[in-house]
């Protein structure tokens, strides 16, 4: 691999690396606009194991920011980049943690542990001791949170391995932050051994560090291993202060699963007291609620990672050669070859199993407007903007594409009015997005679109939804038109 292109890998490991600790640190806006700045940066030429890190670090921050699709998609291609060579190196190990610790996050315990474990030895094989520091943090929190879940005969021996493995990490050279992190959850650990006294210093120590430096994972988990040691103690009262305050920093940081295991605590604690006016009682029933959602949600997750995973797969032995040529160079969208050729194998599909194939045709309203008053280079910008607003609609197997100048089109398959649905969603987008900072004081573009749905080919169904998309303009534009399939035809544009 070029050294340039190695170096800029770890530029881009760096840079992501700092968006977690925005995001540690209630920093969210600004680590939101620093990971769509990073997500325009990958090395063409970068080796596996440094793209894997890069991908699951980015699906990481992603599902921090509640952007759960992006996540997953993310999160597929690095896991398929971890299964296609056996692992090397400390980046190896990053990855493979990372991954871990994301399945951890979405409730695919199952997978979790053992990519957690796998992360451990090959760090301690590449000699790296921040990775190896890094990767048993991650083993030992995540045992903790599952003992928490055991029954206490089960959950002891889970206590008793994150002791050991998070006492190895702190002898090891890490940096300060990695240490905190060993620290707090060696804290957890030691009391769930039922060693209180120590278990106190150490989330004393934790929570001291995190209020010097503003680093609020660091406060949430000291505060929850300090409510812990007082609901030992009997001493409920505090214990409710310390869970309180650490649910409300796990909010402050969007830690999902923070907020899960805190707030449950919380609960508990204020049931304990017979605190049911209020938060303790406002809070069980949401805790209840909320424990079934995710744990559906979770479960299906978990699920279409894994067939993320395959299809990712499938898709890069299938378009690997032909990618360059189907790809808009403006938008990054597929072009009219990729959609051709594309089509017939969606539309075949949607046939044999009797699934309903809907075509979008838009076109942009006022485009030459906004090119004449404003210049072609922020016309081009607009139409990049579009194709952002039309992924952000669509879901991640509907074919988005750039057909020609300011025309787009969309093929998808589904049920209902599905098509329709997502056609309004998108005039929506449009009409309602914030354009001043592209345009200036340029005429603000919107969207006209024809929508059609059946059987047949492309052609077919592109007649039909041009046919629409004729009526959309004539009658006012930025509005939706759905004619019947069989009165489509072509009229002159």
């Amino acid at each position: 691999m070029d050294h340039d292109e190695q170096d800029k890998a770890g530029e881009i490991l760096r840079e992501d690396r700092e968006i977690r600790l925005l995001l540690n640190t209630d920093q969210l806006a600004e680590a939101a606009a620093r990971f769509d700045k990073s997500l325009e940066v990958m090395p063409a030429d970068v080796d596996t194991w440094s793209r894997a890190a890069i991908l699951t670090g980015r699906a990481v921050i992603a599902w921090r920011l509640g952007r759960i699709p992006l996540a997953l998609e993310l999160a597929a291609e690095g896991w398929t980049d971890i299964d296609s060579e056996p692992p090397s190196g400390s980046r190896a190990a990053n990855a493979i943690g990372l991954l871990g610790y994301l399945l951890n996050g979405i409730g695919h315990i199952r997978a979790a542990l053992p990519m957690l474990r796998h992360a451990v030895e090959t760090a301690r094989a590449s000699g790296d001791s921040c990775e190896l520091a890094l990767a048993l943090q991650r083993l030992g929190g995540t045992l903790n949170f599952e003992a928490m879940e055991r029954p206490p005969a089960e959950a002891l021996p889970m206590f008793t391995e994150s002791r050991k493995v998070l006492a190895e990490g702190l002898t090891l050279d890490a940096t300060e932050r990695t240490h905190r992190t060993l620290l707090a959850a060696y804290g957890a650990a030691l009391v769930g051994c039922g060693e209180f006294e120590e278990g106190e210093k150490a989330a004393q120590a934790t929570l001291e560090a995190g209020l010097s430096d503003g680093d609020r994972w660091s406060i949430a988990v000291g505060n929850w291993v300090l409510s812990m040691v007082r609901r030992n103690q009997d001493r409920l009262v505090e214990a409710r202060t310390h869970a309180s305050q650490a649910v409300r920093q796990a909010e402050l940081i969007n830690d999902i699963s923070l907020l899960q295991r805190f707030s449950a605590d919380l609960a508990d604690i204020c049931a304990r007291l017979n605190d049911f006016a209020g938060e303790a009682t406002a809070l069980r029933r949401n805790v209840n609620a909320r424990s079934t959602a995710m744990a559906t949600m979770q479960e299906g997750l978990g699920q279409a990672l894994e067939q993320r995973r395959f299809a990712i797969q499938a898709q890069r032995l299938a378009t690997a050669a032909q990618e360059a040529a189907v790809r808009d160079p403006l938008t990054g969208l597929t072009n009219r070859l990729g959609l051709e050729r594309a089509a017939p194998e969606v539309l075949a599909h949607a046939a044999a199993t009797g699934a309903t194939p809907w075509l979008i045709v838009i076109d942009v309203d006022w485009f030459k407007e906004i090119n004449d008053d404003a210049g072609h280079a922020v016309g081009d910008s607009a139409l990049r903007e579009i194709a952002e607003l039309l992924r952000g609609e669509c879901r991640t197997n509907d074919l988005v594409a750039r057909w020609a100048g300011d025309e787009f089109i969309i093929l998808l398959v589904g049920e209902g009015h599905l098509g329709v649905i997502v056609a309004e969603r998108i005039r929506a987008a449009v009409d309602g997005h914030d354009w001043r900072s592209r345009l200036g004081a340029a005429r603000r573009p919107t969207v006209s679109i024809g929508v059609a749905n059946g059987r047949g080919s492309l052609e077919h169904l592109f007649a039909a939804a041009d046919t629409a998309l004729y009526l959309a303009k004539r009658n006012g534009r930025n509005r939706v038109e759905w004619p019947d399939l069989n009165q489509a035809m072509s009229p002159p544009r």
